[in-house]
């Protein structure tokens, strides 16, 4: 395996909206951005993994003025709780960006000076319909019935005729067209790469990057009767979140530490945004645009859209509360192919939680111990794991297993690796079938009991290492069982510790040992009472 560069890995994940508490598509973003700075932990790369909130704009104006509050009480409240729910979700980001932060308004204030010296910024007449939900005016042709938004189908666009400010997007389209042909990975997956192909093809028009009649936002430094719109002012959040806290917020000091980013995890309901205005801008600007822009899949739930108007919509910090972290990343890390649409059915949440971790994984270590305690004393083995490698099929299985996991964490294959990890794991449960070690015992072949059990045990220790990223919790209790101190929720510790390359080979586990009394490490799910009434 190749060394780490020293450089940091550097990942964010959208700055969420907080019109509205955090909901499901906003946990699920956040969880596949974790899974991913983990895995760059686990292998002691040092990690910058942001997160945050997008605090300004007329549709957080609006929700505070609904509730009778100020913009700032309301944006508090709300980024309290996305910040709860990272909590509760085992999040372990790095750095938490607000743009109403003043160090904020000190970047975007440097960085619109850059682009307005340039000659990029012009004030022009923008009529048309508005979404006020998406912050965004929208194409009539695009419109559903009613003047409604194609995103947001219960609300309806605004007229608007006011003068904006305008960047000059159609400046840049040769550019952003070779930055897509010199990069072919900087979007993706494919699809959306082709999404964003063809919206350039057409054409781009510039776009309006102010707000007149609004008072929550950032004034323009050049005309402070207009606010900054959005989208200009929340993307330099990612900018921002580079600074160290003792830092002059400049933006040498901020793009000194870490720039270009390596991963922008979206949602690809904002690609048009992050996959062509946000390059350009950084052009203009005269700084490299990010390395990478992901854009995932929606969440339906039981086959349908969700919405609050539908009544259908998942509260993520119920489900984590119901059943756990590590069972909820699980799912939908597993279940749900990052790129792809996926859904979420609460009963089929439970079978596989219960088949895959509790009957698979659980069961296969418990019972195991059961037999160590009983033919062993409770202690490993003490062989030399190199010798069972010609002829043990679980040897054979989990030599390369930690090298073809790696290349799937690096495409964000979380269901390829959940897949090939359960792949051993059942074969550990077949091998001890076949295998009889009760059977073994009882015709005196002690040595090869002891070959199986510590099979089976090292196999589980390879397979709960390698999907710690994924479920911490669950790999803790495994390797505690197994009498191994890492703590996967401590980042520091795979700095100083052994590292990746020793614990992602199989034939580790240390000869002698003895094991403290097994427990079970994933308790089975129960579903509540009728969690589909109709």
């Amino acid at each position: 395996m190749s060394p780490q560069p020293r450089e940091p890995f550097v990942l964010t994940t959208p700055l969420y909206y907080v019109n509205a508490a955090p909901h499901i598509g906003s946990a699920y973003t956040t969880m596949i951005a974790d899974a991913i700075a983990r895995f760059y932990r686990i292998q002691g790369r040092e990690v910058i993994f942001i997160t945050g909130t997008d605090e300004h704009g007329q549709k957080i104006q609006r929700a505070a003025e609904e509730q009778g509050i100020d913009p700032q009480t309301h944006c508090d409240r709300v980024s309290a709780q996305f910040d709860s729910l990272w909590q509760a979700l085992n999040i372990q980001y790095d750095r938490f960006s607000r743009t109403t932060d003043p160090r904020h308004h000190a970047i975007v204030q440097e960085f619109f000076a850059r682009v307005w010296e340039k000659g990029d910024i012009y004030l022009s007449k923008q009529q048309g319909w508005y979404c006020v939900a998406c912050e965004e005016f929208k194409e009539e042709r695009d419109l559903l019935p009613g003047q409604h938004c194609p995103i947001h189908t219960n609300k309806a666009v605004e007229w608007r005729d006011e003068d904006n400010y305008f960047f000059r997007l159609s400046h840049y389209q040769e550019r952003l067209e070779a930055l897509y042909r010199e990069h072919p990975d900087f979007i993706q997956p494919a699809a959306r790469r082709n999404e964003v192909l063809n919206f350039v093809a057409q054409g781009l028009q510039d776009f309006s990057i102010s707000r007149i009649n609004l008072a929550w936002g950032f004034p323009l430094p050049t005309d402070p009767e207009h606010t900054l719109y959005v989208w200009f002012d929340a993307l330099l959040g990612y900018v921002t979140a580079l600074l160290p806290p003792e830092a002059e917020p400049t933006l040498a000091n901020a793009l000194s530490q870490g720039w270009p980013i390596n991963l922008h995890l979206i949602g690809k309901d904002i690609l048009r945004f992050h996959g062509v205005y946000w390059p350009a801008m950084l052009m203009a600007a005269n700084i490299a645009p990010p390395l990478r822009v992901f854009g995932h899949g929606f969440l339906t739930k039981d086959g349908r859209k969700m919405g609050k108007s539908l009544g259908n919509t998942i509260n993520p910090m119920d489900l984590v509360e119901r059943y756990g972290a590590d069972s909820v990343r699980y799912y939908f890390l597993k279940e749900i192919e990052v790129g792809l649409d996926g859904d979420f059915n609460e009963t089929r949440f439970v079978h596989i939680l219960n088949a895959d971790l509790a009957n698979d994984f659980g069961n296969l270590l418990n019972r195991t111990l059961g037999m160590l305690k009983k033919y062993c004393q409770s202690q490993v083995p003490d062989l030399d794991p190199q010798a069972l490698m010609a002829a043990n099929p679980l040897a054979q299985l989990g030599r390369t297993l930690g090298d073809r996991l790696v290349t799937a964490y690096e495409q964000y294959q979380f269901d390829q690796v959940c897949e090939e990890i359960l792949n051993l794991i059942r074969a550990g449960n077949r091998f001890i079938d076949e295998q009889a070690p009760w059977s073994l015992y009882k015709q005196g072949k002690q040595s090869q009991v002891e070959q199986v059990l510590y099979s089976v045990l090292e196999s589980v220790r390879l397979s709960a290492y390698l999907i710690a990223p994924i479920v911490p919790n669950l790999s803790g209790k495994i390797y505690h069982q197994l009498g191994l101190n890492v703590d996967f929720n401590d980042p520091s510790h795979f700095q100083s510790h052994a590292p990746f390359s020793e614990h992602s080979q199989w034939g580790i586990l240390r000869s002698g040992q003895t094991l403290p009394p097994p427990s079970p490490v994933f308790a089975k799910l129960e579903l509540p009472p009728n969690p589909n009434p109709e």
